[in-house]
């Protein structure tokens, strides 16, 4: 079982206001992450190309402000296309009802103990229809990785546990911390 990066995170988490020297401003930054370590980490989230005088000033506050209270500060910008289509595609398969046969969990536990293409892995552990889905799944939860930001997933992509992946490649695959569940789709009472 892995352990993910972060315990928590909370979208536009504070208002920061300051002085600019001719007026008053204030800036919502797009995320808060509680790392696992405890640590804090502040999140703006904006195209390179979209960053104008006003939001370069806001994200520069914002670095300070984090600066001073020993959290991190990060951008980020336009997210790769590739990794972005795969994990739509896998965000298909995140619900608990895709993986709820622990039985073929399990074969593919084994049949993916070392790197393999996910068709052929898919069709050792049984039928590929009923496999497919629990595959996806356990993709989509970090359980199995691949490469999902070098191309497009197909049948020849190869897939593994996390700790074959990084003992062949020297790096995890897979974005830490995928929920199994969007805040979207869940419902009251579950």
């Amino acid at each position: 079982m892995r352990i993910p990066r972060w315990r928590g995170i909370a979208s536009q988490p504070f208002w920061l206001h300051w002085y600019d020297g001719t007026r008053k401003r204030r800036h919502a930054p797009d995320y808060f992450v509680r790392l696992a370590d405890g640590r804090g980490r502040v999140v703006d989230v904006r195209a390179g190309d979209r960053i104008d005088d006003a939001a370069a000033a806001s994200f520069d506050a914002t670095a300070r402000a984090c600066e001073a209270v020993s959290w991190e500060f990060t951008r980020v910008g336009v997210p790769d296309p590739v990794l972005m289509a795969n994990m739509r595609w896998l965000s298909r398969y995140r619900r608990r009802r895709c993986g709820r046969r622990q039985d073929i969990a399990d074969l593919l536990m084994d049949v993916f103990n070392e790197p393999v293409a996910l068709r052929a892995g898919a069709a050792q552990a049984g039928d590929p229809l009923v496999v497919l889905p629990v595959l996806f799944h356990l993709l989509w939860s970090g359980v199995l990785v691949a490469d999902v930001a070098g191309r497009l997933l197909g049948s020849d992509s190869r897939g593994g546990r996390a700790t074959s992946w990084r003992s062949c490649t020297g790096r995890p695959l897979m974005p830490r911390g995928a929920p199994s569940r969007s805040r979207s789709t869940r419902r009251r009472g579950r």
